[in-house]
């Protein structure tokens, strides 16, 4: 029986170790069973509690604290199975009751100090353990600042693209905005940026998975949304204007659906790595159509018409619209055009195209 008790004490203890490693140390994705558990179990009372609010901005409200709960839940939970896998482990080497080990264990894992052995196995236990609670938490402190510094990076693009998209953000309304002040040239500059955007939140929303339950500082945004909207808009560019530049758009679209697809991967949700450009995608024709006329009202110059562009703007969309949705779905992003069903019933907020009015001369 001690035997027993003594390996699953070393298996707790050893799979809690690489718990903490792969969330907290290693630089690359990897995936922790428990850390999803965790996550996991922290985000199904909120989600409850979210899909009875009548508004988007009451649901934000209380999906915001989501991430941050399972932070600490997640070195709660930790700290917890360390404690009962060193308790474990003393329990097989001595004749300590199941009480006095927690005791034990409890008192080395976090520095208490108001219980000791003068029996050697449980000193050596008792030293590994002390040195455990501090170094988890010490780790989980020095993970906050990386966190909250990529999610910083992350934020202030999407801030950026405000004034270019509206709020919510929305691909039609990028080539309005430029259009409308005669910056149709730089949307290239948009596209490179967007690009570098898109690599680097792959880099860190893979690495540290909480971070894609992040959301935005104000509910009408989304970086998710705001991705979506210059992928719609980079599409869209290339299907109407095929004589304007096309690199830098078409890097930005497979920036973005390549992190979309990263992910994923992590987030263990399937997708199809090569569709075929001519599948059915979900956005109607009719609403692409409305969108065009939208733009070219404007001043968005067109070298096709909507019918002629159509289906090379579904062949692009095809790469990413699936997970996109399913994203927004899962995340419950702000319920912006061409993004998708979320959980519960909600009227699409549409940003507003601001008139460009000029002061009046003299008479």
């Amino acid at each position: 029986m001690r035997v027993l008790t003594g390996l699953l004490g070393a298996l707790v203890v050893a799979g809690t170790f690489s718990s903490v490693l792969r969330t907290l140390v290693i630089p690359r994705p990897t995936r922790s069973s428990f850390t999803r558990l965790v996550h996991m179990a922290v985000h199904l009372p909120f989600q409850f509690v979210a899909d009875r609010c009548r508004t988007p901005e009451a649901k934000d409200r209380v999906l915001v604290p989501v991430a941050a709960v399972s932070i600490l839940a997640n070195l709660v939970g930790w700290l917890v199975a360390f404690w009962a896998g060193y308790a474990m482990l003393q329990a097989a080497v001595s004749d300590l009751d199941p009480i006095d080990a927690l005791r034990e264990a409890g008192s080395s894992l976090f520095t208490l100090g108001f219980a000791s052995s003068h029996h050697v196995d449980l000193t050596v236990i008792d030293f590994i353990a002390a040195a455990t609670g501090p170094i988890t938490i010490g780790l989980q402190i020095g993970y906050l600042p990386t966190l909250y510094a990529a999610y910083s990076r992350r934020e202030a693009e999407v801030t950026l693209l405000q004034a270019r998209a509206g709020n919510p953000p929305w691909g039609p309304e990028i080539l309005a905005r430029y259009a409308q002040i005669g910056l149709t040239d730089s949307l290239t500059e948009l596209f490179r940026n967007w690009e570098r955007w898109a690599a680097e939140v792959s880099e860190s929303h893979t690495s540290y998975t909480v971070l894609s339950r992040f959301r935005s500082p104000q509910p009408d945004r989304s970086w998710l949304i705001a991705l979506l909207a210059v992928m719609d808009a980079a599409a869209m560019q290339l299907a109407l204007n095929p004589g304007r530049p096309q690199a830098e758009a078409r890097l930005a679209l497979r920036a973005g659906f390549v992190c979309l697809r990263d992910i994923a991967g992590i987030w263990r949700i399937p997708y199809n790595a090569d569709p075929s450009p001519d599948a059915a995608i979900r956005l109607p024709y009719e609403e692409f159509a409305a969108a065009v006329a939208h733009a070219a009202a404007n001043g968005y110059p067109l070298e096709r018409t909507a019918e002629e562009a159509w289906p090379h703007f579904r062949g692009w969309r095809v790469n990413y619209e699936d997970l996109a949705y399913r994203f927004a779905y899962l995340f419950d992003a702000v319920p912006a055009p061409w993004s998708g069903p979320r959980r519960t019933q909600e009227e699409t907020l549409t940003p507003v195209t601001p008139v460009d009015r000029k002061p009046a001369g003299p008479e």
